[in-house]
């Protein structure tokens, strides 16, 4: 007990009160998730359109083979659901540093990061507060795809939490360390544009990677190097109850790293804010 004291006092506050701080940080996004149902709605519209439209026409031209997690032939709409749902995720991702950007030059960032608290818990709590949202997000639209016959086990359901877990926050903490590096909320579209795009269409989301292979073996790689890809790849065979052991390893390793690169760049005395300020 004396050992825990220690440790969750190190920096004058107890466990409690750390758990006081993610509590509120997390009720002020959904709050303000709730007061913006526009984002909610689209949220779900991009990914409905890649499955009930573009899927519809690209059934017959990427029919996909037998590869793992699939133990059988599987609809192009079934193939592409992973990916759709990791491309929710991302989008929340880079929606959450939207807000950050947007937060800091309306103060609201400042009045956060001036916290006592630690600021890698600060930024840690914010990033799971956006995490949890994309999660909602993507059970809904797992929920209207299962309405259209594009399903998975019901074990995988559960088993996709931890997934949906790991790859938001990874995704989360990409848009963190870039909202570090925006000066200005008008250059965040353009930003974006560089960084979601390539990303996604790059990946396995669209189409297997052994079909990317064929056409150009520059681009497979390019793709394999795509944490989004892995992020896609966690989510499939999480879907299907198993574990892709090497997307799992990339995952982890790309959030601690995004998420080590946000708290510094963050950090008043050695980021990328402080750079620019002196500037």
């Amino acid at each position: 007990m004396t050992a825990i004291s220690d440790t969750t006092e190190r920096h004058g506050f107890s466990l409690a009160q750390y758990l006081i701080c993610l509590t509120g940080i997390v009720w002020r996004e959904a709050l303000r998730f709730i007061h913006q149902r526009e984002r909610f709605i689209s949220a779900l519209v991009r990914p409905l359109v890649w499955l009930f439209i573009f899927a519809a026409g690209f059934r017959q031209v990427l029919g996909v083979s037998i590869i793992p997690p699939y133990e059988t032939y599987v609809l192009y709409e079934v193939y592409i659901a992973p990916g759709l749902v990791a491309m929710i995720q991302l989008f929340n991702g880079m929606q959450s540093s939207l807000t950050m950007v947007y937060d800091r030059e309306t103060g609201g960032m400042r009045t956060l990061l001036v916290s006592p608290f630690p600021r890698w818990w600060l930024l840690t709590s914010k990033l799971l507060a956006g995490t949890l949202v994309s999660i909602l997000q993507a059970y809904v639209f797992l929920l209207i795809a299962w309405f259209w016959d594009i399903g998975a086990p019901a074990i995988g359901y559960l088993a996709v939490a931890p997934a949906l877990l790991l790859s938001g926050f990874m995704l989360g903490a990409l848009g963190m360390l870039i909202s570090s590096l925006i000066k200005q909320l008008e250059n965040f579209a353009g930003v974006m544009n560089f960084v979601i795009f390539p990303m996604f269409f790059a990946s396995s989301a669209l189409y297997p990677l052994w079909r990317v292979k064929e056409s150009s073996p520059l681009l497979y790689y390019v793709c394999e190097l795509n944490p989004f890809t892995h992020a896609t790849e966690l989510i499939r065979f999480a879907l299907y109850g198993q574990v892709a052991w090497i997307s799992l390893t990339v995952v982890l390793g790309c959030t601690a790293a995004f998420l080590f690169g946000a708290i510094l760049a963050y950090d008043p005395a050695r980021g990328f804010l402080a750079r620019r300020n002196g500037g």
